[in-house]
């Protein structure tokens, strides 16, 4: 599957640049081995939180006691599909897995949870949309992670700014099921100039379905009698996404 982003160059900015990989012959070391400045928090401190891998940062988060080396156990908590994997998996499984504690899987569970309301918390900025990717980028790390299909409704003001990210319905998309009133209610309530369709596939998959275009057809008809503009409709998979508009999938040509 092949999707289509677009980045300006503000966006690609926001990007970190690629992280380093930890050299093999320390990787196979405790921790209290290693160069002071090799250890991921001193490498924090010095290079910047940009510059760590993944596994280097859980491995911050993890700490270490002992002869334990943080940066492995880590490594082993990604081949559970990276931190969207983690994300998806609840406190318990992550307990479980071999090298982790109770306390540790509660460690990494809040790191998660922190960097998905930070997430969030870009909404209340008035973020400006100016492609789908500032869309995908605001949403795709929750949702790409949840478990049942959600339907959400980003709400912009006449400068494109998101006025609300608003829920409309959740459990598999139907045509039948979907109320197109209900997707605008909220819009009409706070006087939205636009709206962008949101909805996820927890098969990790983001090829829209024949019922996402008909469903996406029906409420640009309906945005079009309200005077409220449905400018796309993102379907979000694990680490992907696809724009319904660039694709001319229920939308004119």
């Amino acid at each position: 599957m092949t999707t289509t982003t677009h980045h300006t160059d503000d966006q690609a900015s926001m990007w970190p640049t690629p992280a380093r990989t930890t050299p093999r012959s320390l990787a196979e070391r405790p921790l209290k081995e290693w160069p002071l400045r090799e250890r991921p928090v001193e490498r924090l401190y010095d290079a910047g939180a940009t510059a760590l891998s993944d596994a280097e940062l859980l491995a911050a988060v993890l700490g270490a006691t002992g002869a334990t080396n943080p940066v492995a156990l880590a490594g082993e908590l990604l081949t559970h599909g990276g931190l969207l994997g983690l994300q998806r998996l609840a406190l318990e499984e992550i307990a479980h897995l071999p090298g982790m504690t109770r306390a540790r899987a509660a460690q990494v569970k809040a790191a998660l949870e922190l960097g998905r309301r930070v997430i969030l918390t870009n909404l209340d900025e008035r973020v400006q949309i100016k492609s789908p990717a500032d869309v995908a980028h605001l949403l795709m790390v929750e949702m790409g992670s949840l478990d049942q299909e959600h339907l959400r409704v980003v709400l912009l003001d006449t400068k494109n700014r998101v006025q609300k990210v608003h829920t409309v319905y959740i459990g598999c998309l139907n045509s039948s099921q979907v109320r197109v009133g209900e997707v605008f209610k909220e819009a009409i309530r706070i006087n939205s100039a636009a709206i962008i369709l949101v909805h996820n596939h927890p098969s990790g998959e983001p090829t829209p379905s024949p019922e996402d275009v008909l469903i996406t057809r029906q409420i640009g008809e309906a945005g079009k009698l309200l005077d409220i503009e449905v400018l796309d409709h993102l379907v979000i998979g694990q680490g992907r996404y696809v724009s319904m508009r660039e694709r001319g999938l229920g939308f004119p040509k």
